[in-house]
């Protein structure tokens, strides 16, 4: 083990200094039986050593470090580290081997479950200059585990902050520690900027679908948003119920895109989640009421732009943009929804922006997507969804 070879060879260290016969032969045979690995024994053997009284400082000093080795090899860690701590204070303790000491120390705390004492070892090794990734990191985990949330917290924020400057990517376990010390203080919006983390770094469904249901139920978030949510749960493949599709297709239909409803309901099949189980028919009947609504509205598109472009407000012509989008096309919809936006007199211009966002990413147009989601500003669930988006182009 580490702090066994740490100290192996103590005694031979500091040949100015002599140990008396009587404690010099127990101490031989502890070093003997290190290098056998008889870690009890050298044990019993220091102990040996100890009764003999009237020690100098030397030989208290050696008897530490010595019992500092067998009880780390032993696995006493308690032991361990009070002996590691009394060698320490000799003014006989190397300064060269302060930092691994404080290192072996700390990792010893941890494995004896003894949180606290580990986070205040693993605080001196970098108060002395440690600069070791692996036991630094292991900080804010130490404080987390010592229930010191506040500190793990910090810490990792600190951590984190130095990766991303450096332009490194923070490990999964990093992220998801955050989130869990958000979720133990109830800070939902801690968690939310935790999640943020975790779809931008490790995109699973998982975390993005926990991520835009949280962002969903955030006090303030309009109902006028629920589509939009849908639609982003779409891109992010994370439609996963029966319900989803039904109510997304309802909603898209409500709105007046049969084609987005098709889409929903399309999807919906292929997957299984619709057409199958005791509600057949329900989904039966819906995909029927879409199919229809898509027979009669996709002829009349181009009349109906043209009745959009009449309208002294903009938001017609925002909602035939997006129509088109939900019929693949895009590049038009883009088109119309810019027409829109020009007119001015919206009745809600940042949402017609999330809009516009939201089809130059269909259309492929990635760079003038993010541009465009950036300029969101209102608080009604617009910005966080924008916010949302942003995060998914960065991952294409």
């Amino acid at each position: 083990m580490a702090g066994a070879a740490l100290l192996l060879g103590t005694t031979a260290s500091f040949a100015e200094d002599a140990l008396r016969p009587q404690v010099g032969e127990p101490l031989q045979n502890a070093q003997t039986a290190l290098k056998s690995k008889n870690y009890r024994e050298a044990l019993a053997d220091v102990d040996a050593a100890e009764k003999v009284g009237g020690l100098t400082p030397y030989e208290s000093y050696i008897i530490d470090r010595m019992r500092a080795a067998a009880a780390t090899g032993a696995g006493d860690e308690a032991t361990a580290i009070k002996a590691y701590e009394a060698a320490m204070a000799s003014p006989k303790f190397p300064a060269g081997e302060k930092l691994q000491t404080y290192d072996v120390m700390a990792k010893l705390a941890y494995a004896g479950k003894n949180y606290t004492k580990s986070a205040e070892l693993i605080r001196k090794y970098r108060a002395a200059g440690g600069t070791s990734a692996q036991t630094l990191g292991l900080l804010p985990q130490t404080l987390y585990l010592a229930n010191d949330l506040g500190g793990a917290q910090e810490e990792l924020n600190a951590q984190l902050a130095t990766l991303e400057k450096a332009g490194q990517k923070p490990t999964e376990t990093q992220l998801e520690m955050l989130a869990s010390i958000a979720v133990k203080k109830k800070d939902n919006a801690g968690y939310i900027a935790a999640l943020e983390k975790l779809v931008a770094y490790y995109p699973k469904p998982n975390y993005w679908l926990d991520l835009i249901t949280r962002t969903a139920n955030k006090p303030g978030f309009s109902p006028r948003l629920t589509l939009d949510t849908y639609r982003l749960k779409k891109a992010t493949d994370t439609m996963l119920k029966t319900e989803d599709f039904m109510e997304a297709a309802q909603l898209a239909l409500q709105a007046g895109f049969p084609g987005e409803a098709q889409q929903y309901v399309n999807l919906g099949y292929d997957k299984k989640l619709l057409g199958t189980g005791p509600d057949a028919a329900r989904h039966k009947r819906l995909k029927d009421l879409v199919d229809k609504k898509v027979a009669e509205d996709k002829p009349a598109l181009a009349a109906g732009d043209k009745e959009a472009a009449t309208q002294a407000s903009g938001d017609a012509l925002v909602n035939a943009g997006l129509n088109h989008v939900g019929y693949g096309d895009a590049a038009n919809g883009v088109k119309l929804i810019e027409q829109g936006i020009k007119k001015d007199a919206l009745k809600k211009p940042d949402e017609a922006k999330l809009h516009l966002g939201y089809a130059q990413m269909m259309a492929g147009q990635k760079d003038a997507a993010a541009k465009t989601l950036r300029t969101v500003q209102t608080p009604d669930g617009s910005i966080e969804l924008a916010r949302l988006y942003i995060l998914m182009l960065r991952q294409h």
